[in-house]
């Protein structure tokens, strides 16, 4: 099938809104766990899950651009080093190729997963977020670098590397309203992960860009066992969000400086990427397992989940939630990557957009 027949398709299953999971037998549904009555001021009991679009290899980094009388959801494929461009009532098109590696050898760059039971290679961009100006600023896992798309096109790097060694793999980010950025690296931009003979930091960190300069946060070089990888702020800006590793969130105190002090535990959740939203609840994701969000109040009260289906039939396909986003012109619609999927709940609360003033 060609490129343009895919992204056909692609847009037929969200813009007919048929799901797709609903007419394979077996499996789970979607559905929502209340484990606080406060969700349901959130979350309606009887909300429903729309399915957008399927068909991808690993769906990351969601971010809603709020042009025109719409706006439109950008989300990168980090197996497909694209990223897609969903217009509500439009097909899905690829905004940008090679969003995450410019290379032309690929054979040692990426570390390995999987798309069902398909082995794919993490080879494409990651987290996306508009700085203050409204411009684009990509992770790029396997080029490792973090760079500002320009309007004519071009990449400007705003940050490749921390005291003269190169990133291992740029993961999620989130820009502050004074165009502060804060990233998290991984070891999934290299082949061999963390026992790549090219990897030049010893430790996975999250990190501040500001003034061109780059300041490491923290990480697993001070706290053994953490493993940055999802990052956002509060709806006020006063505290940062970082996962940690086994499932678990912490919380710091942003500084007058934009660094961080005080980090602790904030809940026992997320694995990957995550949002605010007005109120301050936090919005966490389960990562590569079965895809769970989970909403958290300000206080780190859990107060439900949202359990995306898990259809059994073949081919199989991988079902996860590496992220979300608020989009749509009141903020109210929850996008969520989904690895092969990308889906729409649509929300009582409306969400944060990151980076705007």
């Amino acid at each position: 099938m060609t490129l343009p027949t895919r992204l056909l398709c692609l847009a037929l299953v969200g813009f007919a809104g048929v799901s797709l999971l609903a007419q394979s037998p077996g499996g789970t549904p979607f559905r929502i766990e209340r484990l606080d009555p406060a969700l349901d001021a959130i979350v309606a009991p009887d909300a429903k899950l729309e399915e957008l679009a399927t068909g991808f290899a690993l769906t990351e980094g969601p971010v809603w651009v709020g042009e025109g009388q719409q706006g439109y959801l950008l989300f990168s494929d980090n197996a497909g080093n694209v990223i897609y461009k969903y217009e509500p009532g439009k097909p899905i098109a690829a905004f940008l190729e090679k969003s995450g590696f410019t290379g032309t050898d690929n054979t040692k760059v990426g570390a390995q997963t999987v798309m069902g039971r398909v082995g794919i290679l993490l080879i494409g961009s990651n987290g996306l977020a508009l700085d203050p100006q409204g411009r684009l600023v990509v992770t790029a896992m396997n080029d490792r670098t973090v760079y500002r798309l320009e309007q004519d096109g071009s990449r400007t790097v705003l940050a490749d590397r921390f005291d003269g060694k190169r990133f291992n793999g740029p993961n999620d980010i989130v820009i502050k309203s004074n165009g502060a950025i804060y990233f998290t690296d991984s070891v999934w931009g290299l082949r061999g992960a963390a026992n790549d003979p090219a990897r030049e930091l010893p430790f996975s960190g999250f990190f501040l860009v500001k003034d061109g300069k780059v300041t490491l946060l923290g990480g697993d070089k001070d706290a053994k066992g953490m493993f940055p990888n999802g990052i956002t702020l509060s709806p006020d800006e006063r505290y940062l969000y970082v996962t940690a590793g086994g499932g678990r969130t912490m919380r710091y105190d942003i500084m007058p400086d934009d660094t961080v002090a005080n980090g602790r535990l904030f809940v026992e959740h997320g694995s990957d990427g995550m949002r605010v939203d007005q109120k301050g609840n936090l919005y966490t994701t389960s990562g590569g397992g079965p895809g769970v969000v989970q909403i958290t109040s300000p206080e780190g009260k859990p107060l439900g989940r949202l359990h995306l289906p898990q259809p059994t039939s073949e081919p199989r396909v991988r079902i996860c939630a590496t992220n979300v986003a608020f989009g749509d012109a009141d903020n109210r619609g929850l996008y969520i990557t989904a690895c092969t999927h990308l889906f729409k709940i649509r929300v009582n609360q409306p969400g944060v957009r990151p980076g705007r003033r």
